[in-house]
């Protein structure tokens, strides 16, 4: 079950991961939802080369599947949502 003030970050997840896949968001399944403090701003995501406000920034973990693949999203909680890792 979604937590309800998760709704929103799972939402931009969703629609991100269809995108993403080229899929439609009712072949999505949300495997996880998970509230997170990330260490920084990166959202445990960092790129190289970037910059990042060292502060802990709460958030959310969710992973979201579709047949073969896993989708590892990292949010904050205003419903900006990284890919961290797809498998």
């Amino acid at each position: 079950m979604i937590p309800p003030e998760s709704a929103a970050v799972v939402d931009a997840a969703i629609t991100d991961a269809a995108g993403h896949l080229g899929v439609s968001r009712d072949t999505l399944q949300v495997q996880q939802v998970q509230a997170r403090q990330w260490p920084d701003s990166s959202l445990g995501c960092p790129q190289s080369g970037q910059q990042y406000s060292q502060m802990v920034t709460p958030g959310y973990l969710i992973v979201i599947s579709s047949g073969t693949h896993q989708l590892e999203y990292h949010t904050d909680d205003r419903a900006r949502v990284m890919l961290c890792s797809e498998t």
